[in-house]
């Protein structure tokens, strides 16, 4: 099973993120995960047809996506008119420097752009752990979002610019969507035999 993380980074705080959710994904037997720059899969979109999943991550620019995922999105064209990506799962994160920072509005974007490919969008089902007395800093999903990965950056390097909580959230929402991606290849593949 392989999935792709393709995200877009100006200043590698997208893209440190984008290696924790790898780093989680690869922890689940029988995944095969890999960094795709969106950037460089808008020259060649196709090869999103070689993943059963696809993670996709964009920093959180004036309440959207960047303008480099945007045009990733776009380059997409073709696999519409066909639904080449149809049934493949799909999940989105995004990054931004303010704990809210509209980044909702990024994950709605990937959920349409996922949807109008026929993708089943997978969330982020991480209870809040500050709610059991971790604290803030340290609790996953600290930001409460339900429909994809949040993660805040500091103004520092990206690897001095996240609390641990994110960092953890990150790990836990990569091994969750490898999980749903193991689940989904084994119910198809089980359809298909019976």
């Amino acid at each position: 099973m392989k999935l792709a993380i393709i995200y877009h980074s100006a200043q590698g705080h997208t893209e440190y993120i984008a290696r924790q959710i790898l780093r989680g994904a690869v922890e689940v037997a029988d995944i095969e995960a890999h960094l795709l720059r969106a950037e460089d899969v808008a020259k060649a979109p196709d090869r999103l047809q070689e993943y059963d999943g696809l993670v996709l991550g964009s920093p959180t620019y004036l309440g959207g996506v960047s303008g480099p995922f945007k045009s990733f999105m776009d380059a997409t064209g073709r696999l519409w008119r066909t639904q080449a990506l149809k049934g493949r799962l799909a999940a989105g994160f995004t990054v931004s420097s303010l704990p809210a920072g509209d980044k909702q509005s990024t994950l709605l974007s990937m959920f349409v752009f996922s949807m109008q490919h026929g993708m089943v969008w997978v969330g982020n089902p991480i209870v809040p752990e500050q709610h059991s007395g971790v604290p803030y800093d340290e609790a996953a999903n600290r930001l409460g979002s339900w429909s994809g990965l949040m993660a805040q950056a500091g103004h520092a390097s990206p690897f001095d610019s996240f609390v641990p909580g994110d960092v953890k959230t990150a790990r836990m929402f990569g091994r969750h969507f490898a999980q749903s991606l193991q689940r989904m290849v084994a119910t198809t593949s089980a359809e298909e035999s019976a």
